[in-house]
């Protein structure tokens, strides 16, 4: 297979079995379901030959001005081909003029600066077993269907992205928390089954303090020895806490954007990401 004759065609449900033993190649943690939850928020494109799923890829909208590219995957066989140049190439279109996103590896980094990315700055993606199980904030609490207008807002503001069906997607398959101040939402966590076990994210609040309660929180509400996995940045200042609680560093990337001819939403400089709904969604 030559990469001037890839033919792409659109990912369908048939398709994620072979999704899925291609990220198994790739040592990656993801389950059947975690792949039916970006194919439901995403546009997927695949390349197949002779009925193998060989090469994968999506590109997540959040709104009209912003996405994310996620789920690049070539098969081990192809690779050095030109593949995932093509596959890029083919979700960057997709994207239109929208400010585009992705969390690369440092294999990867050739390609994404060619393409015009940048980085922005480094994930950590600290996991393992949870070693004693924190006492719950008095401050945070689940979250209730009326606190969706907030919680949105608040998710906006820190990402300076529409993420409303990211949101709504993760408060039928998760459970969000929120931390509520003199009656006003600060900050909002999730968890939700992933991987091995478990992803605490997105957390969005002002500030350390009030991101370190939404995840002791979520914490306490899962027994001793329970797989987590937490997704944060190197600038939020919580990867050696999170190491108290046994969930050491596993590795990470590097957060990239391509600028669009559309900006993306204005954000709030007080709020800020403290850990990612996942690598491929920010």
């Amino acid at each position: 297979m030559q990469a001037a004759v890839i033919d792409l065609q659109a990912m369908e449900p048939q398709h994620l079995e072979g999704a899925l033993m291609l990220s198994r190649q790739a040592k990656w943690p993801h389950r059947l379901e975690d792949w039916h939850m970006l194919l439901t928020l995403s546009r997927g494109l695949v390349l197949v030959d002779v009925g193998r799923v060989m090469a994968t890829i999506f590109l997540t909208p959040f709104g009209e001005d912003v996405a994310t590219i996620n789920m690049v995957i070539v098969d081990e066989s192809l690779r050095g081909r030109g593949i995932g140049k093509a596959l890029m190439q083919e979700a960057l279109a997709l994207a239109g003029d929208r400010e585009c996103r992705l969390v690369a590896t440092t294999d990867g980094l050739p390609l994404y600066r060619k393409l015009g990315f940048v980085e922005t700055g480094n994930i950590l993606q600290q996991q393992g077993p949870l070693s004693t199980v924190p006492p719950a904030p008095a401050d945070v609490i689940w979250a209730q269907d009326a606190d969706r207008a907030e919680i949105l807002a608040l998710d906006r503001h820190a990402l300076g992205a529409d993420r409303c069906n990211l949101i709504d997607y993760l408060a039928v398959h998760g459970r969000i928390a929120v931390l509520r101040r003199h009656g006003e939402l600060v900050g909002y966590g999730v968890i939700r089954d992933f991987g091995r076990g478990e992803v605490v994210g997105p957390v969005i609040a002002h500030d350390n303090e009030d991101a370190r309660s939404l995840i002791s929180f979520l914490f306490s509400t899962r027994q001793a020895g329970s797989f987590l996995r937490v997704d944060t940045t190197s600038d939020a200042g919580l990867a050696d806490w999170l190491s108290t609680h046994w969930l050491v560093n596993a590795g990470g990337g590097i957060a990239m954007t391509r600028a669009g001819k559309r900006s993306a939403l204005p954000s709030d400089p007080t709020i800020h990401r403290f850990a990612l709904a996942s690598q491929a969604l920010g």
